[in-house]
């Protein structure tokens, strides 16, 4: 009995020492997978050919070292299992059939998952994009198969499932647009609104810091609107991606001074009040009457 004893304690302990040799394996291979992910990550960027692309590989980085982390843990544990003396075959029919259970119960995480899947193969959304998703603006801090972390401009974090996600509208592609729109007095000559708008666009793609995320000359779109107090006029430049904003910003800074120096009203809302006129075409006097206190 002590032999059999000794055995079955030999057998034990060859069994453990397999697993906790697959174990290792596994946590070797991470280890390779990852370092193998990232030098093909900083290959690649080295060679990316714009700072789109490089946004691209990054998060595509990330989704081959999280699935190739899972494929490895899975392998080893079902390993293990078989090392163990426990019958994979049975786990594996099992688990089909509470696959297809859950199936039914989890369609909205798998919707998250094939959802997550094919925005990263159609290339819709990359790690460092700005975007619009489900009602909320920001940058994208993080993006897996199952959900999009969102950061918006006063840092609020917005995790958004995949499968909730029907229209991604993205603000980083190639080039953007800074669209502007400002009004001038009534009583101002147009002719001149328009040439000193283009005189301070010129200055400002001089500027050694903001010029260079300009791509082309300001489009003076012309008059957008009549509104109460002022005439709208839009233009607009062709920008670098993500820079928009900026330039949007710095060009109304640098307008105002111009509109200052030239004269050119930027107005404000005001009222003004019009008795009317009799059949003479006179104006009848305004009458102030006061009311009884009630």
């Amino acid at each position: 009995m002590e032999t059999l004893s000794i055995f079955d304690t030999l057998h034990i302990s060859r069994e453990v020492l397999r697993v906790v040799l697959i174990l290792s394996i596994a946590w070797f291979l991470i280890v390779v997978s990852r370092k193998l992910v990232r030098l093909f990550r900083d290959y690649m960027q080295h060679h990316s050919a714009s700072a789109e692309d490089g946004r691209r590989i990054e998060t595509l980085a990330r989704v081959f070292r999280y699935i190739s982390t899972i494929v490895i843990w899975l392998v080893a544990g079902m390993l293990a299992l078989s090392e163990l003396g426990i019958s994979i075959a049975p786990i594996l029919g099992a688990a089909g059939v509470v696959g297809i259970a859950v199936g039914f119960g989890a369609q909205s995480l798998i919707k998250d998952y094939f959802n997550g899947f094919f925005m990263l193969l159609e290339n819709q959304i990359r790690q460092g994009d700005a975007v619009e998703i489900s009602g909320k603006t920001g940058v994208v801090e993080d993006i897996t198969l199952r959900h999009i972390a969102l950061r918006d401009i006063e840092g609020n974090v917005h995790y958004i499932p995949n499968g909730e996600i029907s229209i991604v509208t993205n603000k980083s592609r190639g080039y953007a647009y800074a669209l502007i729109e400002f009004g001038v007095a009534y009583r101002e000559d147009l002719d001149e609104v328009y040439r000193v708008t283009r005189e301070t666009a010129a200055v400002l793609r001089d500027d050694a810091e903001i010029g260079p995320k300009i791509l082309e000359d300001i489009e003076i779109q012309g008059v957008q609107d009549w509104a109460d107090s002022a005439v709208v006029i839009r233009c607009r430049f062709k920008t670098v991606a993500m820079e928009q904003w900026a330039v949007r910003r710095n060009f109304l800074s640098v307008l105002k001074k111009a509109f200052d120096a030239h004269g050119i009203e930027i107005p404000y809302p005001h009222l003004t009040l019009y008795a009317g006129q009799d059949k003479q075409g006179k104006a009848p006097a305004l009458r102030i009457v006061n009311l009884p206190d009630q």
